[in-house]
């Protein structure tokens, strides 16, 4: 049966287990001698839930399972037989099969894959099927179950919400676990790496040559300090000279001086910068901000100057990062409480002076959350990066000069061609951990700040 078909019948099934659970319910409410503990809708959910919620789960163990069933099935095949020993070859054999079993007008390339199409398709008909029934029957028995237990005592409603605050805690756990597992996998490759290559070599090393790496010492060419000068000079240093400014003067022109319809249009505009994608940001550096980069280097006596260079970057990257420290900056100056403006407004502070004397140090804390957020948001990113920066790995502080970054860096590693197992490919997972460690740092820095913040005006 088709997946979504499938879930249409099970969404079906618990409709019907809600509406038979409530008349249920309804008629005990009426003819019954004691009162009902729940609401009739309330007994109505108790059964849609039996119904709907053990055939979703079993729905999604089988998907994970009936793949490599399907595999099973198909190997035993007497023309699997000829399949290639290499595991590579093997899998995209199978892959086209499946395909052409999927799709009855396309073609197979391999003719050993168009031998093998019926019987994927046989075998995924077959476990479907199978799958599709055991779930029906799932969602029957729960809901038969639950419905028989329908009487005046049953506390369906403590039931019921017994379940929504379990799936309410599943939810909140997957972006953890998520988290986690990001974490735990870069962990593994990145200790991998540091089997091959000395920790202090990578942390500490000056020089980042990873196309050149010597077998007996590959720690000599893969020294990350550069990556991590760059990563910081471009984020941390051109982007926020370049946001912080411009941020803050646009939260204090907002929330002080400008009238309510300015303040309607030009604030959501504003924040539409933050809507555009990066890759259109990357184009934007690459074809005119960098030219112009470059032409303005010449006219200040530098003839050889690149047009990757890290101010190119670093000034796109300060633009697309504006609304972050604005909009920070904006709640965290509209949440001062108004007695402390208008008192120093009547002690015959102007309005300038209350700004940078009352609201600004009121605000500081959310201020400089909104600024560690922005800069936490700026050292990842890439494509702005990948389409601006060089790959030059250069410690400098000339900004018309080339230099790149950690995420740069990351996709130049992985979209190469070298072994997977080679100290060049996991390099890249031992910069995305310690890229990782810095930005949730920053993360955890934002956020207490911003809980002090919180707690002084709350």
């Amino acid at each position: 049966m088709n997946p979504l078909a499938l879930l249409f019948l099970i969404a079906g099934l618990g409709l019907i287990g809600w509406l038979t659970g409530r008349a249920r319910a309804q008629r005990i409410d009426r003819g019954g001698a004691k009162r009902l503990h729940s609401l009739p809708s309330q007994h109505g959910w108790y059964v849609a839930t039996w119904a709907v919620l053990p055939a979703l789960l079993f729905v999604a163990v089988w998907a994970s399972l009936s793949p490599s069933l399907v595999r099973d099935a198909v190997l035993e095949h007497p023309a699997a037989k000829q399949l290639p020993q290499f595991e590579f070859e093997r899998d995209a054999l199978l892959a086209e099969a499946k395909r052409v079993a999927e799709d009855p007008d396309a073609k197979a390339f391999d003719p050993l894959a168009a031998e093998l199409a019926p019987a994927t398709r046989a075998a995924e008909n077959r476990y479907n099927w199978m799958g599709s029934a055991v779930a029906i029957l799932l969602a029957f028995a729960g809901g038969l179950f639950a419905w028989s237990r329908i009487r005046a005592q049953l506390k369906a409603r403590s039931q019921v919400e017994r379940i929504v605050m379990l799936l309410l805690l599943v939810a909140s756990l997957i972006a953890i676990l998520t988290t986690l597992g990001i974490f735990l996998s870069l962990l593994w490759e990145s200790l991998r790496f540091f089997e091959q290559v000395p920790i202090t070599d990578f942390l500490f090393g000056t020089h980042w040559s990873p196309q050149v790496i010597e077998a007996s010492n590959p720690g000599k060419s893969l020294g990350a300090v550069p990556l991590f000068w760059g990563t910081f000079f471009i984020g941390a240093v051109i982007a926020m000279l370049v946001a912080i400014p411009f941020g803050l003067m646009s939260a204090i022109y907002l929330t002080q001086y400008a009238a309510p319809r300015v303040r309607a249009w030009m604030k959501p505009t504003l924040e539409m910068l933050a809507g555009v994608p990066t890759v259109v940001y990357g184009y934007f550096a690459a074809l005119t901000v960098a030219p112009a980069v470059r032409d303005l280097a010449v006219h200040l006596g530098m003839p050889f100057a690149s047009s990757e260079s890290a101010l190119a970057a670093g000034l796109v990257m300060g633009v697309m990062i504006i609304p972050f420290v604005s909009s920070m900056a904006d709640d965290s100056i509209a949440a001062v409480p108004t007695a402390m403006r208008d008192g120093s407004l009547a002690m015959g502070a102007t309005h300038s002076e209350t700004i940078s004397r009352v609201l600004l140090p009121a605000a500081l804390p959310g201020v400089v959350a909104g600024v560690l957020l922005a800069v936490s948001r700026a050292i990842g990113e890439t494509m702005i990066v990948v389409m601006a920066a060089s790959g030059a790995a250069n410690i400098t502080l000339n900004p018309f000069e080339s230099a790149t970054t950690v995420t740069k860096q990351i996709v130049d590693l992985l979209t190469g061609e070298a072994e997977f197992d080679s100290p060049k490919t996991l390099a890249a997972f031992a910069l995305g951990l310690t890229l990782f460690v810095i930005t949730l740092l920053l993360n955890i820095v934002a956020l207490r700040v911003v809980k002090k913040y919180r707690e002084a005006y709350e």
